[in-house]
């Protein structure tokens, strides 16, 4: 069996969550067992060495951003293993100092985003994680946050992409998602 195919294997459906007529897919049950764990760190690890990094024009990734709040769960393990920083993505009002901030539109409502000021340094190579991607309006928030810092973001990356939705229309970068739902 593929890494993708184990991964997706361990995704449990949850019909009407969080409201009537959504679908939600799980991946808490990956967290839970550590081979499986290991495997979903080191296929996102494969990608981005053998992927992402070759094509960076500075051949490496300095700052891993992690979206409120599952990408809190994996995003600071794969910045350890890059030797990167990790940057968290709060909701409002959630950080110290100074912040930059950015709305946007979920499947059910609208949210903001927030990023402390100096978290990075105007041209470092920035890289976005998170569980899911709907709508794409989280992760083009965070990619909005990064650009007010003076960086582009190299790649978006997801555990599971909901491609009907069409999310990754609205990013400016490319989006690498292990599993690809149509329902």
């Amino acid at each position: 069996m593929s890494d993708v195919a184990y991964l997706q294997s361990l995704l449990t459906a949850h019909h009407d969550f969080p409201k009537k007529g959504i679908v939600f897919l799980d991946m808490f049950p990956i967290l839970r067992d550590p081979i499986a764990f290991e495997t979903l760190i080191t296929h996102f690890m494969h990608h981005l060495t053998s992927h992402t990094i070759p094509l960076s024009p500075a051949k490496k990734i300095d700052v891993v951003v992690g979206l409120d709040a599952r990408g809190f769960l994996f995003g600071p393990i794969i910045a350890l293993r890059l030797g990167a920083a990790f940057v968290p993505v709060r909701k409002a009002g959630k950080l110290p100092g100074a912040v930059v901030s950015a709305q946007y539109e979920k499947e059910y409502g609208t949210d903001s985003f927030e990023m402390q000021a100096d978290a990075i340094k105007p041209g470092q190579s920035v890289i976005v994680i998170d569980d899911l991607m709907a709508t794409g309006g989280s992760a083009k928030a965070a990619g909005e946050l990064i650009a007010q810092q003076g960086c582009k973001t190299l790649e978006y990356l997801f555990i599971i992409e909901l491609e009907f939705l069409k999310g990754h229309e609205k990013l400016d970068g490319p989006v690498y998602s292990i599993v690809k739902s149509n329902d």
